[in-house]
């Protein structure tokens, strides 16, 4: 059992996540206020897709704890179409993304923090990230680009989730990435300035390679996903036939609390 239903981890992580995208919008950040807004930064939208992802869980457990045992078949088919909603939406968008989210920042951070995340910047983080002994900077990468990775292992170990086709699940990754790569690339056009400063000092070929590697790289996170989730949910499966084997096994067969391969002169006597 438990220690905490994964209900109340569902509330408690899209809290947290309302939390966090209040505040950062409260910023007073000049890269704020020119074209594109937040909305140029694949952390801002990463925030967002990870909110309405456990909002829609939430939103699923509710409908199920009202439809439990109703036998109203029209609400139990909205609430099967929400259910393939939310599979999606973790399957293509919130697994594959905020993984790449979170690789990608420190691995550029690493390397060199001016190249993605410079020193200017933290003089706009907000006070309210000051927990203890930890540091404000490092408190507010930590929920930005890090806290993503393991609410949404949380929530694949505590759910079961159906992916949907290969094809059209890598299909969608692919609209999103080119989507947003695009995106970056106009407002360049627009501004005359890349929204993230490593992609001033790469030549067109290098940016070129770099957004192939992205594309690549977010293909490769959604089939991780896929094959994490069914490793999970297939040890889970394993681990109930077990516990049904053990049902049915002779009790003999059974010592100090462990099931033990039944032997004809155990079983026989």
């Amino acid at each position: 059992m438990a220690l905490v239903p994964c209900q109340v981890l569902r509330v408690a992580i899209l809290l947290s996540y309302c939390s966090i995208l209040c505040n950062y919008k409260a910023i007073e950040m000049p890269s704020h206020k020119t074209y594109g807004g937040s909305w140029k930064f694949l952390t801002f939208i990463d925030l967002v897709i990870q909110a309405v992802f456990f909002g829609i869980c939430v939103l699923t457990d509710l409908s199920s704890l009202l439809t439990r045992g109703s036998g109203n078949q029209e609400q139990e088919r909205q609430l099967k179409k929400l259910i393939s909603l939310r599979d999606w939406i973790l399957a293509v968008l919130a697994f594959p993304v905020g993984i790449f989210v979170v690789a990608v920042f420190w691995i550029i951070y690493a390397y060199d923090r001016e190249m993605i995340y410079p020193k200017l910047l933290d003089n706009f983080i907000p006070g309210w990230l000051n927990h203890g002994m930890i540091p404000r900077r490092a408190t507010a990468r930590l929920y930005k680009h890090t806290t993503v990775l393991p609410f949404i292992l949380i929530e694949m170990r505590t759910s079961h989730h159906e992916y949907p086709s290969r094809s059209s699940g890598l299909t969608a990754i692919c609209t999103f990435s080119v989507g947003y790569i695009l995106w970056v690339c106009w407002v360049h056009h627009v501004t005359g300035m890349w929204v993230y400063p490593f992609l001033e000092h790469i030549g067109p070929g290098a940016r070129i390679i770099f957004f192939g590697s992205t594309t690549i790289l977010m293909n490769f996170l959604y089939l991780l996903g896929e094959v994490l989730n069914s490793y999970i949910w297939d040890t889970q499966k394993s681990k109930a036939c077990n516990l049904i084997q053990v049902v049915n096994t002779c009790p003999k067969c059974i010592k100090n609390g462990r099931v033990e391969k039944p032997t004809a002169q155990i079983c026989s006597d």
